[in-house]
């Protein structure tokens, strides 16, 4: 288990020689934040930064907090782009707009998400809103930014994808019932949004070796959504929870260490996750089922 001073030193051992490219997808709140905070603090904002969530201005405030560098001859650039991220053809219109002008990306943290034991309540697309936010939002960037990524891996840079969601804690799916149209309950939906993580996971990194997945679970953190959670389970105390600062700098360790052609798992301190995912780690008949509902999402909400 690495301790938090062993974290920040080897983040502070980033030191690019390229101008490294992030994408941040929810980086305007809680981990999100914490990790796009500290990716900016340790490369000195030398870095083309892209938050991209609905809060206008908290990116403002955010952006403005980096560090700028002194020089433009690098390129550098810290941008907000503005998505809802509950309808997917607005995921889809927003990466749309990136790829012309990313020729490649070493970075994609995600990290958007809901809290809600509440009924199942559809988008306009016909998408269960939690699963819309926590699952395909993220899904999509993955998928249509993979051949930025690979163009990253390919130029000797790193190629990385973090989730933090609650790898460890997913659950059996329904082949047949993918995307929760029966049987469904809010607790359900979170569960199975992180085995669907999981299996997009181990399906992307089997096809796509020169990129790095990690799933982690960063436990109870002071985020927003952690206090809408903590309202409504009560032993939750957020007196409790750990701060976005330390969480984003294990975050920021997990993005940067992670090898590339595996899918990994990480826990709160960044150690292995307790549970290996429901599906294993191998290509499945699950893990190609969920890649193939997830295109058909993608591709059905242009």
């Amino acid at each position: 288990m690495p301790s938090l001073p062993a974290v920040q030193s080897s983040n502070a051992s980033f030191t690019p020689s390229y101008l490294p490219v992030a994408v941040f997808l929810g980086g305007t709140s809680g981990i999100g934040r914490g990790t796009a905070e500290a990716f900016a603090r340790y490369t000195g904002g030398n870095a083309h930064i892209i938050l991209i969530g609905r809060n206008a201005s908290a990116a403002t405030s955010i952006l403005s907090s980096f560090p700028k560098p002194t020089s433009t001859e690098s390129g550098w650039k810290h941008e907000f782009i503005e998505c809802d991220v509950s309808l997917i053809k607005n995921v889809n219109a927003t990466v749309a707009s990136l790829l012309p002008r990313l020729p490649r990306v070493n970075f994609l943290v995600c990290s958007c998400g809901i809290f809600s034991f509440d009924d199942r309540k559809d988008t306009p697309e016909g998408l269960d809103i939690k699963l819309a936010v926590t699952y395909y939002a993220r899904a999509v960037f993955m998928i249509k930014l993979l051949p930025a990524l690979e163009a990253a891996a390919k130029a000797g840079q790193p190629a990385s994808v973090l989730n933090v969601l609650a790898a460890g804690h997913g659950s059996t799916v329904e082949l047949g019932n993918l995307g929760l149209k029966n049987g469904y309950t809010g607790m359900r939906s979170m569960h199975e949004s992180v085995t669907y993580v999981d299996l997009l996971h181990v399906e992307l990194s089997t096809k796509h070796p020169t990129v790095a997945f990690t799933h982690t679970y960063p436990g109870f953190i002071d985020t927003p959504i952690a206090r809408i959670a903590a309202k409504l389970v009560p032993s939750w105390d957020i007196n409790k929870a750990g701060n976005i600062t330390d969480a984003g700098e294990v975050s920021l360790y997990a993005l940067l260490t992670a090898a590339r052609g595996k899918a990994h798992m990480k826990g709160e301190t960044s150690d292995d996750a307790e549970k290996p995912p429901v599906y294993g780690y191998g290509s499945s008949e699950e893990s190609r089922a969920m890649l193939e509902h997830t295109e058909e999402v993608m591709n059905s909400n242009v």
